[in-house]
Parts: structure tokens; sequence; C-alpha cells
């Protein structure tokens, strides 16, 4: 039996930790001004806000809502310790994100009911130790796992055993489906599908030559309940980023500067709490008419250190020769990330003892003892 566990509304959960006062209303987490929803209470998704919203749209739709600044150090925090409770119960945990797991319980339990029980220990677990709530799905494959968590929410537990499968299945929506997006959506309406039973019951050489080879032959089989896919423990991230959306758009290449250096040290100490280094530091720009690019830059050696990823994310932005283009957003992402014990810096001659690597994990431990942002750059002080 495979358990899929999914915080309700995490980020929004986990932000009214710190404020009580605003349980029980309509609380919106995410960048103010033009910037998304990154989550928000089931009160304030009853008036049809939801995560990835335009906050424009959101504030329309619920005038009411407050709105919080996302802090990722907090979710980290709190994803660290849950995910450690769960690694207590199963060896095999597939993280998916920092609110959502998988666990592979078929070691320690002993049937459905079992697996069902772990399943509200859990539950209970979570919300004692962190103070929010979770769903949880619990299926003898991963896909049906997760669609059962997402029928339990919120703060539900839905079990659906093997000979239950298909009933379960078949009412629901094709776009249930993974795989299953806004283009694979219509097509199957097309033919007539609107139900993952009408999936199952056409026969998949129609699927096939509808959809492809692969797409079709996945979602036929997906249909009638085929999900061999196990839990895969302690995948590791295979990128950390951030992106920053401006209040009104940018185009002095100081300020923009000074926003890099925030998600450059934001990064970097992300990477240092997961314990992995980096060699590639990726710059994203979006400019005033949504024009998005890239530009990259491969490191001889790996780093977690602020000050690095920050030199190359500036050296990018000024390779783009920009003439007071404005713009919308910028985003810094450090990719090929490994195990930082397994990474090693060649010394320079005349070196320093202690440098700026030393200087990051002081302030580690200044904002892990006084909260984030305690101490950080000069020019991002006021």
């Amino acid at each position: 039996m495979i358990l899929h566990i999914d915080m309700d509304a995490f980020y929004a959960s986990a932000s009214l930790i710190e404020r009580p006062d605003l349980l029980g209303q309509p609380v919106i987490v995410g960048g103010a001004g033009r910037g998304v929803v990154l989550s928000a209470t089931y009160e304030a998704r009853r008036s049809g806000v939801s995560s990835g919203m335009p906050m424009g749209r959101a504030r329309r739709l619920c005038p009411d809502a407050v709105v919080l600044a996302p802090d990722y150090d907090l979710y980290t925090q709190i994803s660290g310790s849950i995910m450690h409770l769960f690694s207590q119960v199963t060896p095999l945990v597939e993280p998916i994100s920092l609110d959502e797991a998988f666990l592979d319980v078929g070691g320690v339990c002993n049937g459905p009911e079992s697996a069902a029980a772990l399943g509200h220990e859990l539950r209970d677990a979570v919300a004692d130790e962190q103070g929010i709530t979770c769903s949880v799905g619990v299926a003898p494959m991963k896909f049906v796992a997760k669609l059962a968590s997402t029928s339990a929410k919120p703060d539900g537990l839905r079990l659906v055993r093997q000979d239950e499968v298909l009933d379960f299945l078949h009412p629901l929506p094709v776009e249930a489906l993974w795989g299953v997006g806004a283009s694979t959506q219509e097509k199957l309406h097309t033919l007539g599908l609107r139900t993952v039973g009408d999936i199952a019951h056409l026969p998949q050489r129609t699927l096939v030559r509808s959809l492809g080879q692969a797409s079709g032959t996945t979602l036929h089989r997906l249909a009638w309940g085929h999900d061999e896919r196990r839990v895969v423990p302690h995948e590791p991230e295979r990128s950390i980023g951030s992106d920053e959306t401006f209040g009104e758009d940018l185009d002095d290449p100081v300020l923009i500067k000074r926003h890099l250096l925030k998600l450059s040290d934001r990064v970097a100490a992300r990477m240092r709490s997961a314990e992995v280094a980096g060699r590639t530091v990726v710059l994203k720009v979006r400019f005033s008419d949504f024009t998005t690019i890239t530009r990259s830059r491969t490191l001889s050696e790996h780093t977690d250190v602020s000050r690095e990823v920050y030199a190359v994310a500036a050296q990018l932005f000024d390779a783009l020769g920009l003439q007071r283009a404005r713009i919308r957003l910028v985003g810094v992402r450090v990719q090929g990330l490994t195990d930082r014990r397994l990474t090693s810096r060649q010394g320079k001659l005349g070196e320093r003892e202690f440098g700026w690597q030393e200087a990051d994990r002081a302030v580690d431990r200044a904002s892990a003892r006084f909260g984030a942002g305690i101490v950080r750059p000069a020019s991002l002080v006021g």
C-alpha cells in the first residue's frame, strides 16, 4: 500500500502559525502588486482564488483577503520536520515538493486497514507537531493514492482498496489523470470522452491514433488502474531558484542588481539548508512585454556561497547589454546540485583562512537563532 500525504494550503497554513489572529479569515500568500498567488486559505478559495493566479485578479475576487509575504525559510524548516517524521515510519519516502510526499508502507503494514490507520496517526502527528493539517490518500498505486488525497481535502483520509480502484477512477473527469493538460483534454473531449471510464472503454488503438503511441498507451493503462511506478526515496532536488516580480517595471541596472543580490542570497541559503552545492547559475529576465530570456554559466567547481552565486548572476546580466530596457521580473537559479559533503574546493595561494563561505555559515547560524534576514548585505538594509 502507498500513502500520498499532501499538506492543506501549506504555505498559507504555515504563515498563519505566526498570525493566529487571522485564523478563519481569507488569507492570500504571494507577491504583492503584480506578483502571483502562492497559496490561499480555504476561506479565500471559496471566492475563486487559486494558486498561480495573478495577485491583482485574486484581490478583485476576494477584496477582504489579507495578503502575506511568503516566508520560504519557515516553509523549508516545517517541511524538513515533516519529511523527517515520515522517514521514521518507512525509509521509502519520495518527496514531491515541500508539501507532499509518497510513502511506501508495504513493509510496515499488513493490509489496507493497517495502512489507513497509519495514515491517521501521521495526520495527527503533523497537526500536533507542526500545527497544520494534511490530507492522506491510501491506495495500491501512486496515482490513485494522489487522487484519493485530493478527494479527501481538506483534513481528511480516503482509502481505496484494490477491488475499489475502478469504481473510484471511472467516474472522475478525464483531466484527473496524470498527463492530461489543456491540450490533451481538448482532444479527449473532441473524441467524446468526458470521464476516465470513457477512456478505459475506448479501444486503445483509437486513443493511440489520436494522442500518439506513448500518451495513448499510458492513459489507457492508467484508466484501467495500472501504474507500476514505485516510490523512489530521497529523490535529490535538481535545482533551487527564486524569482521576483516587481511592483512596477524597472530599468535601473543598480536597482535590478540589488534584487539579484537578494535572490542570490536567498537561493544560496536554501542550498546550504538542503546541504547541497551547485555548478550552474541561471539568470532569468522577463521584460514588460512578457518576453522571457535565460542565460547560464557553469562554474569550474560547485558552490553554495552567496557572493559567488551573485557574482555570476550579475555578470550574466551585464552581458545582456540592456539599454534601459523595462524589466518586469528577474530570477536566479542554481542547477547541477550534488551533496555538499561530496564536493571539495580548490584552495588558492595566499587565500585567507576564513572567507565568504565561513561568513555565510555564521549568517545561517544567526538567522536560525534570531530569524531570517537578521543579517544581510548592507545594500539590502532599509
